[in-house]
């Protein structure tokens, strides 16, 4: 069934009555990894359930070649953790489709026990990924790679990343406090930025001088880091090995921003209390600096695992999102490249992160958006706080346009559907399928023209929904697909007809066990 309205408070909704269920509590630790072995990814024959195992003419009769092979006809049936992620490719992504907080963390978080490296290409301390561990135990990660509680990996900050050293050090002392050891497994490239707290001024300065059109910014002084880059006078970390010449090149962001902004007043004793604590940062950060493009590029031909961590979203992308309402980064597949230094032939599969809904931060379009009890019943049952500020997050319905737009640009080989359990016991749920303009006719793709997306209020410019039942049963305690209730599968399915895409994963909880294998 579809269903035509604007997006401004006036598409179909569910009664504002129907309660949503999200239950938070971590169940016991399941087997849930063994279905990973169905997955079918790019590369799929890197996977090998091996029958029978190799061992010499003396000892085939022996008690031990009869355990093995036992053994090993039991892992080809059931799958093991470590051969159920065989059929994803030695460097795989996993990057977020929408407007961010899609629960990408926790995803990369379960997929890096299988990896050797896990990397962040972009952003910064803005990104925000919660993931918890086998206690439930929760953590929220803004700069260190969420496979950091995987043991067995290396994570890289890699130079496409600006780097705030305050924050970076007190993630790592939070981790290292509840017993996660992070020495010797995080570097930080010499190639990336370093966003100093003068950024985070100038970042607040910027937003107060727009009045009524901000961004909407975190203000943690990503943008103007970025501009540092882009007008060169930006301070990699590599410079910190230079104490010599670190002070200058500080001077002129003082007085870059002094000269800007009359509400900022620069003197000299700034310039000395910011240099006594960069003296003591670049002892401290000497440990973790790398060449990490040589890094990565040496597991990469040494056969080891890499896992690249998107920060943000393709919505937010500085080139393919809502510009200019976006984060300052390329949050899609080029920055991989361009924020690792990894060749484009390298990549592997790509993995979508989506919600079952649609959620973002600050200001800028959102065409499938929703007011009221709906919207505010949504953000409490999917707790739609932000990581880093905690601002509350708008809310609305799964928005297809925009997420065959991501896909197409990404390329993505399979989507990983979160929060499912959010949209419990909604006795209806609509899906945006198209946009259409004022006399009726089909918007092909996502609008560039803010124009266009800005006259949701006008009713000149109408999305397109199709709704279809809800299931009205909690269903954050099951774990295999073919359980789901029969109108949760026909949403996820239906997903997937309209994309074009297979869903892989979804998520029914924020712990690590709250995941269906499809």
């Amino acid at each position: 069934m579809e269903l035509t309205g604007s997006t401004l408070g006036r598409a179909p909704m569910a009664p504002s009555s129907a309660k949503l269920c999200h239950n938070t509590a971590l169940s016991t630790k399941t087997a849930h990894a063994m279905r990973f072995a169905k997955l079918g990814f790019l590369q799929s024959m890197d996977f090998v359930a091996v029958s029978k195992p190799k061992c010499c003419a003396a000892h085939r009769s022996s008690a031990k070649c009869l355990v093995k092979a036992l053994q090993s006809e039991t892992l080809a049936k059931e799958g093991t953790v470590d051969d159920v992620y065989g059929g994803l490719s030695q460097v795989c992504a996993v990057l977020g489709t929408q407007w961010g907080d899609e629960g990408k963390g926790k995803l990369v978080d379960i997929l890096s026990r299988s990896y050797d490296v896990v990397a962040r290409c972009q952003g910064g301390s803005n990104a925000g990924h919660t993931i918890y561990d086998n206690d439930g135990k929760k953590y929220a990660l803004h700069l260190v790679p969420s496979g950091i509680l995987n043991q067995n990996a290396t994570c890289v900050v890699g130079n496409g990343v600006v780097v705030h050293l305050p924050s970076f050090f007190q993630e790592i002392d939070n981790l290292e406090f509840n017993g996660v050891s992070c020495q010797g497994r995080v570097l930080v490239s010499d190639r990336a930025h370093l966003l100093f707290d003068i950024h985070r001024t100038v970042d607040g300065l910027r937003e107060e001088e727009l009045g009524g059109s901000k961004i909407g910014t975190t203000k943690r002084g990503i943008g103007p880091c970025y501009a540092s880059k882009a007008i060169r006078n930006g301070i990699r970390v590599g410079d910190l090995r230079h104490m010599d010449t670190l002070r200058d090149k500080v001077d002129v962001l003082f007085q870059d921003a002094a000269s800007r902004f009359k509400g900022f007043v620069y003197e000299k004793s700034i310039l000395n209390a910011e240099m006594e604590h960069y003296k003591s940062y670049a002892e401290r950060l000497e440990p973790y600096i790398a060449d990490t493009v040589q890094y990565i590029n040496m597991a990469y031909l040494e056969q080891k695992k890499i896992l690249v961590e998107g920060g943000q979203a393709t919505m937010l992308d500085v080139d393919f999102g809502t510009y200019p309402f976006v984060t300052s980064s390329n949050a899609s597949v080029g920055g991989i490249c361009t924020g690792l230094g990894i060749a484009p032939k390298r990549l592997g599969d790509i993995i979508g992160v989506a919600k079952a809904y649609t959620t973002r931060v600050g200001a800028g379009p959102f065409p499938t958006e929703l007011f009221g009890q709906l919207a505010d019943d949504l953000r409490t049952a999917g707790h739609e706080f932000g990581t880093t500020t905690g601002r509350p997050r708008r809310c609305g319905w799964i928005d297809i346009v925009a997420l065959k737009y991501s896909s197409e640009i990404n390329g993505f080989s399979a989507l990983n559907l979160t929060k499912l359990d959010v949209l419990s016991n909604l006795p209806y749920i609509n899906v945006g399928v198209s946009y259409k303009g004022q006399a009726g006719d089909l918007i092909s793709s996502f609008p560039a023209d803010l124009d266009v997306l800005g006259q949701v209020e006008a009713l000149y410019f109408q999305v397109a929904y199709e709704v279809i039942p809800g299931w009205q049963s909690d269903i954050s305690l099951i774990r295999k697909y073919e359980d789901l209730p029969t109108a949760a599968r026909a949403y996820v399915e239906r997903v997937e007809t309209l994309v074009g895409l297979p869903v892989k994963f979804i998520g029914v909880g924020p712990g690590r066990e709250a995941l269906i294998c499809k």
